[in-house]
């Protein structure tokens, strides 16, 4: 086993380069060829004077044997390491000789990603009379969340869009590792890459080489992302669509917020603004959604940090292309009076939470239904007068005994406020003056979160009328409020054809949004943005997004089949799945080694037939030396 240096030309551009070959020497007869073994790329980095030591020392990994010479210098070891694992990893299942397929190099274009098989081959049966002693198990790699990303993003053409869109094939296998990284290990882009190189598995099921691909290829992968996101998300949409015949009928949309790591000077999206995760010392980006009531994103936009929600909406609906006659939902934050103009202008329905700050229930004019978590929810269902809107009182038991302990602790601490003032008119020393009481009260007020309201305080001044020598107060409920009617919120509609249960259950799927947030942040890795670029910004979002549709894809799959679990738990089931080599020295002195990943488990098992894949991802590989 040598390495050999090869001269070629580049056949697009006419370039001349060096690349390099790991090769043996085969005898046929009376000849002797060299066989190439691994493609090492044009940038193998190893210094000349130590090829002999590298290859020796593949040798001996191959052979199952120790360094038994002087000890290896670190970069000899790791990258004997990683091409020994390569030979295996690309040796035949059915031939015993390390004559393996050549492996594509960095600088080659790697085939596209297939479909996998769903069932493997039965393999002719070999039996070997090995040394047990000398048995080591070697080169874990994870491949469970590897096998079933490759399966979602073959099933709705993925990475033939990739290439349709003109993307080579090094950024199109780092974009694939990026999106497929966000799913496994949600982390930034240079976590992701150490990830591919050293934890997972990935690159054998694609036959590409992620430790020869720099952290470069994954950058310009987020770029090509982010050039191309309208055409990406229109087709995975469409693709879902096709799939599981989704309706075109209801338009989910909502925003929320991520915080950078850093002031992020250089970005011009980076604003300090309101922070969902209470990160005040961050400057924030905004990420809004439109989805459809399947779960799945039509369209994602990135927005400055301190956007108005109000404002974004025309924007994103504009190119939506949605069909006339989409019902939009959206929560109280975006539907203001201007929105809902928009949409009855431009022939959409709209199912909104109502802005107005009034509320009322009659009892007697409701009708009651069971939601998901067995709760029974009241609904009062009220036409305008010009008979073009409906309102939906609607009353929530949880939602009641919450907000009456909202309301009761701020009136505590309203009364409690007071108390301390009118105690302080009975000291010589303290606050008297009208004009400063009024103000702390002013204060308390703006402090009670509306609890104030439900005062009525009277100062009764001293014979100076400059002084108060009292202060009373008596609570008396507004109507309208959330004391007067705890548990209650109103919807507004102009879709008057349906009853009362179909509009709060369509309205309902807005909590389903909150989920895909949540599952963006938590599982998928949005937060935090170590980007200083804005494009780069919005690529890191923009791979995150493009993970949750695949997400999508195989929780939809897996939900018809009865299985309704988080991504989360998902993750922690397919992860325990390890392709491993196995490593024997037989009975008459050569090495064999078997690379193959571990059985299934009973509840990944589960997984893999819910979605109709081999359950051993890689297939088996034997190679004896």
């Amino acid at each position: 086993m040598f390495i050999r240096q090869t001269h070629t030309n580049n056949k697009a551009t006419g370039e001349s380069y060096t690349t390099h070959r790991l090769v043996r020497s085969e005898r046929t007869g009376k000849q002797v060829r060299q066989v190439t073994l691994l493609n090492l790329g044009r940038h193998f980095s190893v210094k000349k004077e130590d090829w002999p030591l590298l290859c020796g020392r593949i040798e001996d990994i191959l052979g199952g044997q120790a360094c038994l010479k002087l000890p290896t210098p670190d970069v000899i070891e790791k990258a004997a390491q990683r091409y020994a694992a390569l030979l295996v990893a690309r040796a035949p299942a059915t031939v015993d000789a390390p004559a393996a397929a050549p492996t594509p190099s960095p600088d080659e274009t790697p085939a596209l990603l297939a479909e996998p098989a769903l069932a493997a081959p039965v393999p002719a049966k070999d039996f070997q009379e090995v040394d047990i002693e000398t048995l080591q198990v070697l080169r874990a790699r994870s491949v469970g969340v590897e096998h079933v990303g490759l399966h979602a993003m073959a099933q709705m053409g993925f990475v033939k869009k990739l290439d349709d869109l003109g993307i080579n094939g090094k950024i199109r296998s780092a974009i694939v590792g990026s999106v497929i990284g966000r799913m496994a290990k949600p982390a930034s882009e240079l976590a992701t890459h150490e990830w591919l190189q050293t934890q997972s598995g990935l690159g054998e099921l694609m036959e590409v080489d992620f430790e020869g691909l720099s952290l470069s290829n994954l950058y310009r992968a987020s770029d090509a992302l982010v050039k191309h996101r309208e055409a990406l998300e229109d087709h995975l949409f469409g693709r879902a669509r096709d799939l599981f015949d989704l309706k075109e009928t209801v338009t989910l949309f909502d925003l929320t917020n991520t915080y950078f790591e850093g002031d992020m000077a250089g970005n011009a999206k980076a604003k300090r603004g309101h922070s969902k995760e209470k990160r005040t010392d961050c400057p924030l980006v905004t990420l809004a959604l439109v989805l459809d009531d399947s779960g799945f994103v039509r369209r994602s936009r990135m927005f400055e940090g301190n956007v108005a929600e109000c404002k974004t909406l025309e924007g994103m609906l504009r190119d939506l292309d949605a069909p006339v006659g989409a019902l939009v939902i959206m929560d109280r934050g975006i539907a203001t009076k201007d929105n809902i103009a928009w949409l009855v202008a431009h022939k959409y329905r709209y199912l909104v939470v109502n802005r107005s700050t009034v509320r009322q229930f009659d009892e007697s004019q409701s009708v009651s239904i069971e939601n998901a978590g067995g709760e029974t929810i009241r609904i009062q269902k009220v036409v305008s007068e010009d008979q073009k809107e409906v309102f939906l009182y609607c009353h929530s038991e949880g939602r009641e005994k919450k907000e009456t302990g909202i309301v009761e602790r701020f009136c505590k601490g309203f009364e409690a406020g007071l108390r301390k003032l009118a105690e302080g008119l009975k000291k010589p020393r303290c606050e008297k003056r009208l004009d400063r009481l009024n103000e702390r009260i002013g204060r308390l007020k703006a402090k009670s979160r509306g609890a104030g309201q439900h005062y009525e305080i009277t100062l009764t001044p001293d014979e100076s009328g400059q002084k108060a020598k009292e202060l009373t107060w008596r609570k008396n409920i507004k109507e309208g409020a959330m004391a007067a009617n705890p548990g209650v919120y109103c919807l507004r509609t102009n879709e008057t054809s349906w009853d009362e249960e179909r509009l709060w259950r369509t309205y309902s799927m807005l909590t389903d949004l909150e989920s895909v947030f949540r599952s963006l942040k938590s599982e998928l890795g949005l937060r935090p943005v170590f980007h200083s670029k804005a494009d780069r910004a919005d690529g890191h979002l923009f791979i995150t997004v493009l993970a949750y549709q695949f997400v999508q894809f195989l929780r939809v799959g897996l939900k018809a089949a009865g299985i309704n679990d988080s991504w989360q738990s998902l993750r922690a089931v397919l992860e325990v799945q390890r392709r491993v080599t196995t490593s024997f020295q037989t009975q008459d002195g050569r090495t064999l080694n078997i690379r193959k990943s571990t059985v299934a488990e009973p509840d990944l098992m589960n997984i893999y037939k819910a979605i109709g894949i081999n359950p051993a991802p890689g297939g088996t590989k034997k190679m004896v030396v």
